[in-house]
This record gives C-alpha cells, structure tokens and sequence, in this order.
C-alpha cells in the first residue's frame, strides 16, 4: 500500500495505519541525567512479546553526537522484527548528521540479506536479554572522513553467554554524547497483535569510566495527527521500564517513570 493511501483517520480510529511521513507509530522514553562529557550509553534490551506480522518492528537505543556545545547529528542501534532477515531477526546501527545526510561508517562483518550497511542479520531471540552499547571507539576506523569520531554500535547476548558481537564503526563529528533516550518504533497496523519489550539497567558512562545509572525516564508518544498510535503505552514494572503496544494507555503523555537503584 503507497503511503498516500493509508487510511486518514488516525486519532480516531485506533485500527488504523500510523500515517507518518515514514509510516510508523513511535514512542520514546527520554533519560533523565544531568550533564557530563559522556563518551558511551547502554541500556539492556529484551522483547518479552514478539510481533507476530510481517510489518518491521525496530527498539533502540539512540544518542546525539556534540563537541563544544555543537550539534553532530544522532544515531540509533537496537534490534529488529524484520520480515526481509532470516528468522525476521535483525540488529541496526545507523544515523544522520546534522543536515539530515545519513552518517557513514565501516563496512559491517554481519551479512545483510536486504543489502542495507545500516541493519543486518543477527539472530536474536524474544525473552532473552539483549546489552546495547554505543561507545566511542580508541581510534579512527578505516574510511572515516576528517574531522570525525568513530563510534561502535555492540550488542551482547547475556542469556548465552556470548562475546560482543561489533555491528561496526559509525563516524559522526563529536566527542561526546547527549540526549539519551530508548524507543520502539512500529510499522504496524494500530491494532496488530499485542508486543512487549523490556528496558533494564540503562547507563552512561563518562571519560573517566565511570558508570552513572539512568533511574528515570520522560514519556513520550507520538501524536496522532502526527501519525501515532492511541494504544500504546509506557510504565514501570519489576525495576523495568516497559513498552507495550495494542494495550490501553494508562501512563500519560510527559510522565516521569523511575526505579528503584537498590
């Protein structure tokens, strides 16, 4: 279905097709941290319900990139429901400069059945916990252009066991990074099958090394005329920060979610 013909009554009508400019329902949960020359951010990912449509579902971390008070641009890595990737599984590690240009990066070692340098195949499995980290690498990767940082997007299997899988090297001006923030984002009819993910143990982590924990998160949802979904909703449960979609929303818009650091 072409964009264009998407139903128009969204906000309406909750059934309906997100009719945003990239057809997908979004909602955000914004970290709440005071400033700091951060140079990594984490956050441990798990999909506790699955999609069961062949629409692409993406949860990720992203990150602004700044030096000096300046704007690099941001990028995001997380996992996806992906019906162009074996077992619909996929990991992406992409962004955009400050003028909107798509950030390069390094050659990624994953393959990629779509072709696509940003997502690629990575066998993930719901009701396992997943480490998403992006930090600052020691150097330049191989390619970057002058001036820039390369920054690694990694992922770790906790449940397995595994090493860090390296998605690869994105470079983008900046030393630093700001603007934390998790989201899910949803390319799915409105009413498509209940999914649930779960946000743990989110965490900055400055030049000295030092792991500064994110207790609390501000809600957004994207607006309906905007193209966002009226059922979905954001909470607090188990010391986890929760993201449900096709469940009535109980937390509202600009709310402030926190847990416990004990």
């Amino acid at each position: 279905m072409a964009p264009g013909d998407r139903r128009r009554s969204l906000g309406r009508d909750h059934r309906a097709r997100p009719r945003s400019a990239n057809g997908a329902s979004s909602f955000h949960l914004a970290w709440q941290v005071p400033p700091g020359e951060w140079v990594a951010a984490e956050a441990t990912l798990e999909v506790t319900v699955a999609p069961s449509v062949d629409a692409l579902y993406f949860w990720a971390l992203q990150v602004s990139f700044t030096e000096a008070g300046r704007h690099g641009g941001a990028a995001h890595l997380g996992l996806q429901w992906h019906p162009g990737h074996p077992g619909r599984t996929a990991i992406n590690w992409g962004g955009y400069g400050a003028g909107g240009v798509e950030l390069a990066g390094s050659t990624s070692l994953l393959p990629s059945a779509t072709g696509n340098p940003n997502t690629r195949d990575f066998a993930w499995h719901p009701a396992r916990p997943y480490r998403l980290r992006i930090r600052r690498s020691g150097g330049l990767a191989p390619g970057a252009p002058p001036g820039a940082t390369s920054w690694r997007g990694e992922v770790v299997d906790l449940a397995g066991g595994g090493p860090v899988t390296v998605v690869r090297e994105l470079f983008a001006p900046g030393r630093h990074l700001a603007d934390a923030l998790v989201w899910s984002e949803v390319f799915a009819d409105c009413d498509a099958p209940p999914t649930e993910v779960r946000w743990r143990e989110l965490a900055l982590i400055d030049e000295r090394g030092r792991s500064v924990p994110v207790p609390a998160v501000r809600v957004n949802y994207q607006a309906a005329p905007d193209g966002g979904c009226s059922q979905t909703d954001s909470s607090v449960e188990a010391r986890a920060f929760v993201q449900r979609t096709s469940t009535p929303r109980a937390t509202p818009q600009g709310a402030l979610l926190s847990v416990s650091r004990s």
